[in-house]
């Protein structure tokens, strides 16, 4: 599979990232012998802001409009309902998530992630909380992902969009420095994902543009336009706020083995 090549890119650029880990501030070298020093969110002129750390997406409501569930705090992407088409409509009445206020048993739901699906993008910022490492090189931001050790490459080595992309679960990333903030815009997707645990679904027209800064030394944040004309009406966003876990490291979490689990739990639905 695809991703499995990517891990050995990863482990390419271990090395230079540890150099680069931007836990405790101070400075490090930058690509091409360029000195980047960072302080809180602060970064030189010139040089490549660093957003290296392992994250997690915080707990916290983003605002106090109205009262948070654990859900919609956790497994959304918005507490508004994203304005659908009617081709979306449909498909989302087809879903069956196993959280939320609609949601059904083990047993029931059709959620891709509870076969074992990749999760793709944005939603694989909600599985289960589960924290990401962000690894930086000259030319490329890698996300390690805890959750089934999955990668996401976003390539800032200038280069464009390939033509003609064979649609995937996670699309094609190409990422930009604009200030200390990194644009990431991805397309070729597949339609096989939920953008979230609510069921919200997606066309392989789907275009998502992520703007990710450090808006102090201990806290990222992705704001996240998705534009899908085929399943929304005009695009609608989903802001996201990531905590560092300076003493925190990726461990092991297989898909796998939490659908045993998940299946042992439907054997005991199922008889009830």
């Amino acid at each position: 599979m695809r991703r499995w090549l990517t891990v050995s890119a990863l482990l390419a650029v271990l090395g230079f990232a540890c150099v680069l880990r931007g836990q405790t501030g101070g400075s490090a070298s930058g690509p091409a012998g360029t000195t980047k020093v960072t302080t809180g969110n602060k970064v030189t002129p010139g040089a490549t802001p660093d957003l290296s750390g392992v994250w997690r997406r915080s707990r916290r409501p983003p605002d106090n409009k109205r009262k948070y569930t654990l859900y919609e705090i956790a497994l959304s992407l918005t507490n508004e309902e994203p304005p659908m088409t009617p081709w979306g409509l449909e498909k989302f009445k087809t879903a069956k998530p196993n959280v939320g206020p609609h949601g059904v048993t083990l047993a029931k739901t059709n959620d891709p992630v509870a076969q074992c699906f990749p999760p793709g993008v944005p939603k694989i910022y909600l599985v289960r909380g589960a924290p990401l490492e962000i690894l930086q090189s000259p030319g490329r931001v890698m996300m390690y992902f805890e959750y089934d050790h999955f990668v996401r490459e976003i390539f800032t080595d200038g280069r464009q969009h390939t033509p003609d992309l064979n649609p995937t679960w996670m699309g094609e990333s190409i990422g930009k420095w604009e200030g200390d903030t990194l644009v990431v815009d991805t397309t070729g997707f597949n339609d096989k994902t939920w953008l979230d645990y609510e069921g919200h679904p997606h066309s392989d027209e789907l275009h998502l543009v992520e703007r990710i800064h450090r808006t102090s030394h201990d806290a990222l944040v992705n704001d996240i336009t998705i534009e899908d004309p085929k399943a929304y009406t005009k695009p609608w966003v989903s802001h996201m706020v990531f905590d560092l876990k300076p003493d925190w490291k990726i461990e092991e979490t297989i898909c796998e083995d939490n659908v045993n689990f998940s299946n042992v739990q439907k054997i005991s639905e199922s008889s009830k």
